[in-house]
């Protein structure tokens, strides 16, 4: 007798993105993978916008879905990430950001992707920005984490090394979540998905890059903004201080000691856009990764 396939249950953590949730919900709907196979799950983390009036009506017109919303009280997204795996009934979670677009097979790749390979531990696909106005003239391949920009290639592969998936779309079984001890509760914006990687890790390293399942992350003009980049760049930083202290003061200097080597080495990586006379380009990789050890050493 064939065992049961195992379901998708899609978690959206939101908030205050009303200018985007209708679409990234909208790009739910519109998956060719059965509506049977999979839930969909809304944790609103304390929005003050439209969110919840248009994740409402989501929920009323679209009653061919299995459709939840839910609000999660305690902030942070690490604590809405937690309370959707309290808050699902299928095996395995996929988690998207409230500015991601999926693919209309988006769900179906992860669904055929598990029931073939159902001992894997997780995926990660494809994350490719979508620009409201156009690409920034400093963009470059070492900043595209800042936009959560990633590809990999074309070939399916396990994660190995400093990648893993980003959490605008990241699936893991929910047995090895809840083992790992779900997400960092102290990380309230980014290093969580580095973190719920490196512990399913310990349990598992069967974490795979599956470049069919892909989502579009869409990129407001504000993200790009020079203020922006310099908050987000201490941030980033600031984030990992947090997870990395929470592992002892040796693997924290250890961190200090590896920003300052990435430090020293985007001088190295900026002069090539500095001789082709693209200054832009090599100044801002310095300023990351200069915002980025500020922030680890401060905590702030």
């Amino acid at each position: 007798m064939d065992s049961k396939p195992l379901k998708i249950s899609v978690v959206i953590c939101t908030y205050n993105r009303d200018q985007f949730i209708g679409d990234a919900l909208e790009s739910l709907s519109l998956q060719t993978l059965a509506p049977d196979k999979f839930e969909i799950i809304i944790v609103n983390n304390n929005s003050t916008d439209n969110t919840e009036k248009i994740s409402l009506e989501f929920v009323k017109i679209h009653s061919e879905l299995d459709c939840k919303y839910v609000v999660e009280t305690n902030q942070g997204l690490s604590f809405a990430r937690n309370r959707g795996i309290k808050e699902s009934k299928y095996e395995i979670i996929t988690y998207i950001d409230d500015d991601a677009f999926t693919k209309p097979d988006f769900l179906e790749q992860i669904f055929t992707y598990f029931n073939v390979n159902p001992k894997i531990a997780g995926i990660g696909g494809k994350v490719i920005p979508r620009y409201e106005i156009a690409e920034p003239g400093w963009m470059n391949k070492w900043l595209y984490g800042f936009v959560t920009k990633v590809d990999h290639g074309d070939k399916i592969k396990k994660f190995t090394n400093n990648q893993y998936p980003a959490g605008c779309n990241m699936t893991y079984r929910k047995d090895l979540l809840k083992k790992a001890g779900g997400f960092n509760n102290k990380l309230k914006w980014r290093a969580d998905d580095k973190y719920i990687y490196f512990q399913i890790r310990e349990l598992s390293d069967e974490v795979i890059y599956l470049p069919q399942a892909c989502v579009e992350h869409q990129i407001d003009a504000d993200r790009t903004a020079d203020e922006n980049f310099f908050k987000l760049s201490r941030k980033f930083g600031s984030e990992e201080s947090i997870r990395v202290r929470d592992l002892g003061e040796v693997a924290f200097i250890k961190k200090v000691i590896e920003f300052l080597i990435k430090l020293a080495g985007s001088f190295v990586l900026a002069i090539p856009f500095f001789l082709k006379g693209q200054f832009s380009k090599g100044k801002y990789i310095i300023i990351y990764r200069y915002l980025a050890l500020v922030g680890l050493i401060t905590g702030k």
